[in-house]
């Protein structure tokens, strides 16, 4: 049994997660193993939040004397006018993942971009730092792991994305922000994917293509998913963000080709952790939150 971190005596706080989609979501599992570990008498809920509601969303996190709360699709980005504050990180990659009350004020951190560094580096094999990085997609997800990967010292970054006017936009920012990394930038296609694999050592995908149609994914197979596949190669290192279904189908095709495969979970439990001792200010119970996590795939 592992000790109590905090004396029981402390009072309950209620904390959550807002997106939409947001069935899907393992966070309300990973946080109340951590709670219980700690002892800490704090429940956490999934919210589904239509972007029509953001604005009253963030509203009631204060009204209702909520710690905090976690922030995912499609939210990550929007939800910055209606905090406020942020964080130095936040403000500067532009997204948005945690929100910790303080004070009565609404303070926005990104933990995504620390979480991916910690996922990859515990994966082992390639390194970040010289590396050529691909990033597929430049929503809140592709934003953190942007500038994750360049402030860990990446030789470059190229990030694609459906709206190439999006992926221009996280370019400028990354390059202002990390001008010794050659930044690039184009259309997520079949072909611009193909291109930019052949040098990448380092493949993050970051949109929700790879997630599960009955949670929330497109259904069918990106046309440029498939393009991909025959792309990877060993010793690539590949991280899918997407953790329903945990073994997606780019990481298994990725395992088939010899890469070093790095799941969704392995990143929700690092950028967790971070968020978990942000709210508490005590240090998470990482084992614990994993082994919720492993529970919940071996129940499948």
């Amino acid at each position: 049994m592992i000790p109590c971190m905090v004396a029981p005596t402390a009072p309950a706080r209620v904390l959550g997660i807002i997106g939409d989609p947001v069935a899907h979501s393992l966070s309300p599992r990973m946080y109340t193993a951590a709670f219980e570990a700690a002892g800490i008498p704090w429940r956490y809920l999934a919210f589904r939040v239509l972007p029509t509601d953001l604005a009253d969303a963030v509203r009631g996190i204060r009204a209702l004397g909520l710690a905090g709360v976690n922030v995912t699709i499609p939210h990550k980005e929007t939800v910055i006018a209606f905090l406020d504050g942020l964080e130095t990180s936040a403000r500067r990659i532009g997204a948005v993942n945690t929100i910790r009350v303080e004070d009565g004020h609404l303070i926005g951190y990104n933990t995504d971009a620390p979480g991916l560094l910690e996922a990859l580096s515990r994966a082992g094999g390639a390194a970040v730092a010289g590396a050529q990085c691909l990033i597929l997609g430049a929503g809140g997800a592709g934003r953190s792991a942007a500038f994750a990967v360049a402030g860990a010292g990446a030789r470059s970054v190229t990030i694609l994305n459906r709206t190439p006017s999006r992926a221009q936009e996280v370019m400028v920012r990354l390059a202002e922000a990390h001008p010794a990394c050659a930044v690039a930038a184009g259309p997520l296609d079949a072909t611009t994917v193909v291109h930019a694999a052949e040098d990448a050592a380092v493949v993050i995908q970051a949109t929700s293509a790879t997630l599960s149609a009955a949670m929330g994914g497109g259904g069918g197979r990106a046309a440029w998913l498939e393009a991909l596949e025959p792309a990877l190669r060993p010793g690539m290192m590949v991280l899918d963000m997407v953790y329903t279904p945990r073994r997606t189908e780019l990481l298994a095709a990725a395992a088939a080709a010899g890469a070093i495969v790095v799941d969704g979970v392995s990143m929700l439990v690092h950028q967790g952790a971070r968020s978990f001792e942000l709210w508490t200010g005590h240090p998470a119970p990482v084992a614990a939150m994993r082994r919720a996590l492993d529970a919940v795939e071996r129940a499948l």
